[in-house]
């Protein structure tokens, strides 16, 4: 099973970020304070002369970046890659000639002893009419990475993001009328077969992993959104993967670089996608884009449907899901299936933000043209217009995919939180079957406990007569001075005094329907109840239903409120006690 993949420090995702890779807690090196105006540590390279070039890209990222120390450097994990001078990378290369034909489509294998030899390839002019080339890096080395860097300028926040898994987005270098470049890191969800139950194919668009499959077991379910969602029912997983783009756009001198993770996380060959771009340049309907206009921001808008896919794919395969799960919970009321449907709901909810950082890309692509355009030497007003029009359209129809995908989100968000609902109330309508076994076993219960009752009445005689033998009283036991009135003495009045005191915790005074009994006539009637209940005997005896508890019908008690004090005599109405 591929691993999770790091959470992202969005902190860190751009340019903007005066201090990149140092939280607040992080030291500054105080060399970066010395100088008054940061500055690359060597001369800018034009490439041209290998005599003066001389390996100059073995400094990077600091030979071009100062502010980007070592300890920086190491906390990004871009030092992670460069120190991987013994790898062996591949790049997959597409060439888009002046007339949007794809040229030439070949890969390159750069081996440890070849980095020369490869960084010489680069510096060379690239053939005559080439508009555009795209690079697809896989297993990209330390070398390599160097090589790239300082050969386009590239920031080190594009290696940093893409190697952490950030979301960033950013133009930078602008040269208005000329060129400029543009970055974007974006994290999006695939769907693939559970790679520890059908391993993947030699054409599968996923790296196999370098893990082997028997040290995967089955964990708990738990609720972890950066790794993969495993689907039972179609015995699938829904996976992040990373479409990590940058893009140098200047007039016949364009470079698209695509970087690729490691192999472990099973995410999108560099391979893949070199061959679903040279799809797309076979398309007629991207070709003849492709020819009639130069703005190579198309094939990098190309390249953002193979996302899209991916979303759609992983959307459909998890909609079946939740139809089969709805089918389960009605047939069940299994607590696992509720554990189940708090882990989609939880990865349907991360969705959300990775959907939305897909609907900024595309927004940030058509805000965002190319300088070029604007050169008068180079596009004419109508060319220009033309192409931003089409660019705009093609955006338009990209976010209008991504809406739809929202919809499709909130959708099976809505539809699960239903499942979830029915699940509790199949458990709750199985707990009242239960309770109700629970109550038909305390009655045969209780009536067990009235046969030992019945049992014990029928020795209570016996009970009583062997008392009664038993007693020192002078009638059985001559030698002793108590006799039966002594017994019956204490016996009769603490009889009385206990059935006196039961009645009395028992009983309740009559209330009115609008009033409630005070304390102190809770206390006193309680106390009274044989004379309380005289008095409503009587009450009810002569008739009179408007006079309720506890309203009496003639006599007037003293207010209970006011003890030891008469009110005013008054025969006619009665009067109603103060509660």
């Amino acid at each position: 099973m591929p691993p999770r993949i790091p959470a992202p420090s969005h902190r860190h995702a751009a340019p903007s970020g005066p201090w990149p890779f140092l939280d607040l807690d992080d030291h500054i090196d105080p060399k970066q304070l010395v100088d008054k105006e940061p500055s690359p540590s060597i001369q800018h390279c034009d490439h041209q002369d290998a005599n003066k070039c001389n390996r100059c890209w073995t400094g990077y990222p600091q030979s071009l970046f100062p502010n980007w120390t070592p300890a920086q450097q190491k906390r990004s994990r871009i030092s992670k890659v460069v120190e991987r001078v013994h790898d062996t990378c591949t790049i997959h290369y597409v060439d888009v000639n002046e007339k949007g034909e794809f040229a030439m489509s070949e890969s390159m294998v750069v081996p440890p002893s070849g980095t020369d030899a490869h960084w010489e390839f680069m510096r060379k002019p690239r053939p005559k009419g080439t508009r555009l080339r795209a690079m697809f890096l896989e297993n990209i080395s330390g070398p390599v990475l160097q090589m790239l860097g300082t050969k386009y300028n590239i920031e080190p926040f594009y290696f940093s993001s893409s190697i952490g898994w950030i979301p960033s987005r950013y133009e930078e270098e602008v040269k208005l009328g000329h060129s400029d470049h543009i970055t974007i890191s974006l994290t999006f969800i695939r769907t693939m077969r559970n790679p520890t139950t059908v391993p993947p194919s030699p054409r599968s668009s996923y790296a196999a992993s370098t893990t082997s499959l028997q040290q995967h077991k089955p964990t708990d379910p738990g609720i972890d959104t950066q790794a993969p969602l495993v689907i039972l029912s179609s015995d699938r997983i829904l996976l992040p993967d990373l479409l990590s783009l940058h893009m140098v756009r200047s007039h016949m001198n364009s470079t698209i670089i695509s970087y690729h993770p490691s192999q472990e996380h099973r995410t999108t060959t560099a391979s893949s996608l070199h061959s679903r771009l040279n799809a797309a340049g076979h398309s007629v309907y991207w070709n003849t884009m492709f020819a009639e206009h130069d703005d190579p921001t198309f094939v990098f808008l190309s390249l953002l449907w193979y996302a899209l896919y991916a979303w759609d794919e992983a959307l459909e395969v998890l909609y079946t899901h939740i139809c089969s799960v709805e089918s389960r919970v009605i047939h069940t009321n299994d607590i696992n299936f509720t554990q189940e449907l708090h882990v989609i709901q939880a990865h349907l909810l991360h969705y959300e933000s990775l959907l939305d950082d897909f609907r900024k890309t595309v927004v940030f692509v058509l805000d965002t043209p190319y300088p070029g355009l604007d050169n008068p030497s180079l596009y004419k007003p109508e060319h220009r217009d033309r192409s931003k029009e089409l660019m705009k359209k093609e955006c338009n129809n990209l976010l209008s995919e991504i809406e739809r995908l929202e919809k499709a989100r909130r959708m099976q968000g809505r539809r699960l939180k239903n499942v979830m609902n029915l699940g509790f109330s199949s458990v709750n309508i199985e707990d009242s079957r239960h309770m109700q076994k629970l109550t038909e076993a305390a009655v045969k219960d209780s009536a067990a406990m009235k046969q030992v009752a019945y049992l014990t009445m029928f020795f209570l005689p016996a009970s009583l007569v062997a008392g009664i033998f038993g007693m020192n009283v002078k009638e059985i036991n001559p030698s002793s001075d108590g006799t039966f009135r002594h017994y019956f003495a204490a016996a009769i009045p603490l009889t009385v005094l206990t059935c006196w005191v039961i009645i009395a915790f028992q009983f309740r005074p009559g209330r009115s329907e609008s009033e409630e009994p005070s304390l102190a006539w809770r206390i006193l009637g309680r106390i009274g109840w044989p004379v309380t209940m005289a008095m409503e005997f009587f009450a009810k005896k002569e008739g009179q239903d408007r006079i309720k508890r506890p309203y009496l019908s003639r006599w007037t008690p003293p207010r209970i409120s006011h003890l030891g004090h008469q009110g005013e005599d008054d025969t006619t109405d009665p009067v109603k006690l103060d509660y």
